[in-house]
């Protein structure tokens, strides 16, 4: 693969609790300038980095919910209409984690709906991504999360928030492909932070890459 292409595959994140403004702004340069897909704040940044992207070929994206997936569904969606139009172009949610271990189907399904068509009501073109936290799943929950998911219309299924009990890991991704169809992607995120595990989540099938240093990937792939 290109240094051009898996940097389109890279979701660069400033999701720290006790990051400033100034570490966000240093988010959106350092995205600039290895050009990746987007960078991802949390709410409260969004105008910021729509500012500062304005202009630029990297999308403004933010987490919902984040880290985790507790709040109702109507806040969710009023959420997620609020950053779309507030210029989100990218939206990772936190699935309802207890009620999909409790096994509320049609509670998390609805869940992600009201999500998903929040946004896109405002943007069709906005993509949702539902963050699983496979660290507290089972086999068959993750694969359930997936098909719910998909059924609910979004765009991709995501690990890990990056603060849960562990990060992305291959079977993971290897299982979350299965269980979702080719419309729907895949994002690998947690613990990513060179090329070979990079390269490895690539080939189980992943199509997005979450990471906080970018040139710590690209500048260890292959000349």
């Amino acid at each position: 693969m290109k240094r051009s292409e898996v940097a389109q595959m890279m979701d660069l994140s400033v999701l720290r609790a006790d990051s400033t403004r100034a570490d966000v702004l240093a988010g959106c340069r350092l995205g600039i300038e290895h050009q990746v897909k987007s960078v991802i704040v949390l709410p409260c940044w969004l105008d910021d980095v729509v500012e500062a992207l304005r202009g630029a070929k990297v999308l403004p994206s933010v987490v919902l919910d984040f880290p985790f997936g507790g709040e109702t569904p109507a806040i969710k969606a009023a959420g997620a209409k609020e950053a779309a139009k507030r210029g989100a172009l990218e939206l990772d949610m936190v699935l309802s984690i207890g009620k999909l271990r409790d096994g509320r189907k049609d509670f998390v399904r609805d869940d992600i709906k009201g999500v998903v068509k929040a946004a896109k009501a405002v943007n069709p073109k906005a993509l949702v991504k539902v963050i699983l936290e496979t660290g507290y799943l089972d086999d068959d929950q993750k694969k359930l999360a997936c098909e719910l998911s998909e059924e609910a219309g979004a765009d991709f299924v995501k690990t890990s928030t990056g603060f849960g009990p562990r990060g992305a890991t291959l079977e993971d991704i290897r299982l979350m492909r299965a269980s979702v169809s080719k419309r729907v992607g895949v994002k690998a995120s947690g613990g990513i932070r060179d090329w070979a595990t990079a390269a490895a989540m690539i080939a189980a099938g992943a199509t997005r890459l979450g990471c906080s240093n970018p040139a710590a990937i690209l500048d260890g792939m292959p000349k």
